[in-house]
C-alpha cells in the first residue's frame, strides 16, 4: 500500500463538535497505524479555504453536524480538488435535509413516518392543530430540527400543550421543523460500507429513545445487539432497504440508515453520512461483527476516497 499524506478534518463549529473531536481521534490512530502521515485541520481555527493549501493526498472527513455533512465542506474539498472520505456535496445535503430526505424516501416508495414541517415564517397555532388533523398525525409525535444530527433538539410530545411548549422553544433556535408521528417498536440500525450492507444492530436504549446521553454516554446503558433480533428474512429485507437508500441518496463511504421496526413494517427515519467513530459508535460495532477491524474499515474508506465527479 502507497502511503499518503491525509488530513483529518475534525471538530468544526457545530453542536456535534465534541462527538466530531472523539471520532478524528479516533480514526487519527487508525490512520497511523496504517502508516499515513497525518496532519489535523480544525475548521473553528483555520478557514476552509486554507485546506488547498495542505499539499495533502486525501482528506479524511471526521466532521458532524451542520457544515460537517450537509455539503458545505464537501463543497471546498472539491474546490481544493483533492480526493476525500464519505459523501459527495449532493448526496451530503440531501441526507442532512430531512425535509428533502423524506421526500426522496416517499417517492420511491421507502416507508417512512407521517410527517409536516413548519417554519419560524408560517407557524400559526391555530393552523398548527389544523395541519394535524390534515395530515392524519396522531400522538405521541416527534418534533426536530430539519437540519440537525446526533438526535439533538428531538422531542416527543404526548399532547397539543406539549408540542406547543417544545415548538416554541426550539423555534428560537431552528428556522425549519419536522413533526412526525412516533413509531414505537424496535430500534433497528443498518451500516452501508463502499455500497454494501454490512449488518443491523438493533439497539434497547434505557431512555425514552436513543437520544444523545444514549448514543454517547456509557452510564445510559444502551443495550446493543448484534445481529438484530429479527426474523431471518426481515433482517436481510432492512439491508436492502439501507443499500438501496445508499445509492438511491448518491452516497459514497460508509452511512447509517436508521429504523424503527414495527408490526412487521420498516420506517425508515433518516441515513446519517457521518456517522460516528467513537468507542460507542454503532458502524465499527457492526463492522467488527463482519470481521472488519476498525484499522481494515478506516482503510476502506481511505480506499474509496475521491472527487465527486
Amino acid at each position: 500500500m502507497i502511503k499518503k499524506k491525509i488530513l483529518v478534518v475534525l471538530g468544526g463549529n457545530s453542536r456535534e463538535r465534541e462527538i466530531s473531536l472523539k471520532t478524528g481521534k479516533a480514526c487519527i490512530v487508525a490512520i497511523k497505524k496504517l502508516g499515513h502521515k497525518v496532519e489535523i485541520f480544525d475548521p473553528k481555527k483555520k478557514s476552509f479555504f486554507d485546506i488547498k493549501k495542505s499539499n495533502s493526498d486525501i482528506i479524511f472527513n471526521a466532521l458532524h453536524g451542520e457544515e460537517g455533512e450537509d455539503g458545505y465542506a464537501q463543497s471546498f474539498f472539491e474546490y481544493s480538488k483533492i480526493p476525500y472520505t464519505h459523501s459527495g456535496v449532493l448526496s451530503s445535503m440531501n441526507a442532512m435535509n430531512k425535509l428533502i430526505s423524506k421526500k426522496i424516501f416517499i417517492r420511491h416508495k421507502i416507508t417512512t413516518p407521517k410527517y409536516m414541517v413548519i417554519t419560524k415564517k408560517n407557524y400559526n397555532f391555530k393552523n398548527l392543530k389544523k395541519n394535524i388533523k390534515i395530515q392524519k398525525l396522531k400522538y405521541p409525535m416527534v418534533i426536530k430540527p430539519n437540519n440537525e444530527g446526533s438526535s439533538i433538539g428531538v422531542r416527543i410530545c404526548k399532547n397539543l400543550i406539549s408540542l406547543k411548549k417544545n415548538i416554541n422553544i426550539l423555534l428560537k433556535i431552528y428556522d425549519t421543523l419536522i413533526i412526525e408521528n412516533f413509531i414505537g417498536g424496535q430500534e433497528i440500525q443498518v451500516a452501508v460500507l463502499n455500497g454494501k450492507a454490512l449488518g443491523a444492530i438493533e439497539l434497547k436504549p434505557k431512555r425514552k429513545f436513543y437520544d444523545y446521553k444514549a448514543k454517547y454516554t456509557k452510564s445510559a446503558k444502551t443495550d446493543h445487539i448484534m445481529p438484530a433480533n429479527i426474523s431471518k428474512k426481515k433482517y436481510y429485507e432492512v439491508l436492502k432497504i439501507a443499500q438501496r437508500t445508499h445509492k438511491i441518496l448518491g452516497c459514497r463511504g460508509v452511512t447509517r440508515s436508521d429504523f424503527k421496526f414495527k408490526n412487521n413494517k420498516f420506517y425508515l427515519l433518516e441515513t446519517n453520512t457521518q456517522p460516528g467513530m467513537t468507542d460507542l459508535s454503532l458502524v465499527p460495532e457492526i463492522a467488527s461483527y463482519k470481521k472488519i477491524s476498525f484499522k481494515k474499515l478506516i482503510h476502506k474508506l481511505i480506499s474509496d476516497a475521491s472527487l465527486n465527479k
